[in-house]
């Protein structure tokens, strides 16, 4: 049986911009290291492409520092992207610069054409079901327009509501698999993953709770190791890696590919 939901043939990435030092935070811990970043992100693609994906690496793009974190302005769905509005006005012209190589690379792409907002980090995707949670990043109004667009590929869009202190719906929660997540105790208990079982992070590890499945293996940041252990005891081949630059700009494992399966 194929799962969509996290087996992918190839994954498109794009290399941290120097201007990522100018990138979104909710507090600031410092600026992030190009040089550091940069080789932070090669242990990624590395990783990715261990999996067995085939990654293509964008150039980095200076005119957005938060560039590299190319999940958010699209949303991928059987090869095809949508092209999302993201909800920071800093981010607004990425989806647009991003389209080209979308183009170039997915089987379609189709365009998100709304008022509001849809950040791809607000997005989950199991096999059959999109859980979009609203945040400070995506608004309902932008949910609703995207729905028939995720109908459209044989997917249920459920609408979800993200704590408020949680800024993106991935940013403690990812998918293990078809019927599995891992997520923070606090979104745990917002009752988003109806009819899912869930692994818990512990306290102080909730970072953690942003990690990928990507074929037969689970990635995670470096740093939490209680959560890579209940991982590996639950039977799944775990992966970490230093994500140490993109925390400091509110990003993480998720973010930093669009992952997908061609033919």
């Amino acid at each position: 049986m194929t799962h969509r939901s996290y087996q992918f043939t190839h994954a498109l990435c794009r290399a941290p911009a120097t201007s990522v030092t100018d990138g979104l935070r909710a507090a600031d811990q410092g600026d992030p290291d190009p040089a550091v970043f940069a080789a932070e992100h090669d242990a990624y693609v590395s990783a990715l492409r261990d999996a067995g994906c085939t990654v293509a690496v964008l150039p980095a793009d200076e005119a957005f520092p938060d560039s590299v974190f190319i999940e958010d302005p699209a949303l991928v769905l059987n090869g095809v992207a949508i092209v999302l509005r993201p909800g920071a006005p800093t981010r607004l012209g990425e989806a647009d610069a991003l389209r080209p190589a979308l183009a170039l690379h997915m089987a379609d792409v189709v365009d998100l054409v709304t008022d509001g907002y849809v950040d791809g980090g607000d997005i989950l995707c199991t096999d059959d079901r999109v859980l979009l949670g609203l945040s400070a990043r995506t608004n309902a109004t932008g949910a609703e327009d995207l729905r028939p667009l995720v109908e459209a590929h044989g997917y249920t869009l459920e609408v979800l509501q993200t704590p408020p202190e949680i800024l993106h719906f991935k940013t403690e929660s990812s998918l293990l698999d078809a019927e599995t997540v891992l997520a923070t105790p606090a979104l745990a208990a917002s009752g988003a993953f109806r009819d899912l079982k869930i692994i818990e992070t512990v306290p102080g590890e909730e970072a953690a709770a942003n990690a990928i499945r990507v074929n037969d293996h689970v990635i995670v940041s470096e740093g939490h190791p209680r959560a890579a252990d209940r991982l590996a005891d639950a039977g799944y081949s775990v992966k970490v890696l230093n994500t140490s630059q993109a925390a400091l700009v509110d990003g993480g494992l998720s973010c930093m590919s669009l992952r997908y399966s061609l033919g």
